[in-house]
């Protein structure tokens, strides 16, 4: 059975990514991104845009700008788009039933925040027994309270290289290494 595979672009929206929220790299996170997104579409994977919509809160509400994906990032129609409330975007969405509609148990994973959002998305992910691929250079985040965003970064890759999943398993690759592997299948 061919493993389906999928990508996973978490809160790359406007409302993240302000003056007083720099994140580090983000045209290199986005380019990469981009890059991605191109190859898998190529393949006919699917790619998968998660969106925090914090309605009522009064941020990230749904259609505002804040909630808008990014101008630097290509969406094409035949991406899908799912709402989140949580850092998890397994939580109380439709994501994983929309992963298995499409037969998908391989995420490769991108995104803003490196150390909320898409962290917790990969700890939701390892216990429903998805193979998953960290994007090593393709989630950011910002600087923090006794820590550079850079290390954070880095913190996290470690983490994510040194986890004993129960089931499935977890790799972190750069972007290159990524579209060298799928460039040889196509």
């Amino acid at each position: 059975m061919k493993t389906g595979k999928a990508l996973l672009i978490i809160d790359m929206q406007k409302g993240s990514f302000t003056s007083e929220t720099p994140r580090f790299d983000t045209a290199g996170v986005v380019q990469r991104i981009n890059e991605l997104s191109k190859l898998f579409r190529k393949m006919e994977n699917p790619v998968f845009y998660i969106q925090h919509d914090g309605t009522g809160s009064g941020e990230f509400e749904k259609n505002s700008e804040d909630w808008e994906i990014l101008d630097d990032l290509i969406v094409e129609s035949t991406d899908i788009r799912t709402d989140k409330c949580a850092n998890d975007a397994f939580y109380k969405t439709d994501l994983h039933s929309k992963l298995i509609q499409l037969n998908v148990n391989e995420l490769f994973i991108t995104g803003c925040a490196t150390d909320f959002c898409v962290e917790s998305t990969i700890q939701s992910a390892l216990t429903k027994e998805y193979q998953i691929t960290v994007v090593e250079d393709g989630h950011t985040t910002g600087e923090r309270p006794n820590l550079k965003a850079k290390q954070v970064i880095d913190h996290y890759n470690w983490v994510w290289k040194n986890m004993i999943p129960i089931n499935g398993q977890i790799k972190v690759e750069k972007t290159k290494h990524i579209k060298t592997i799928f460039q040889h299948s196509i």
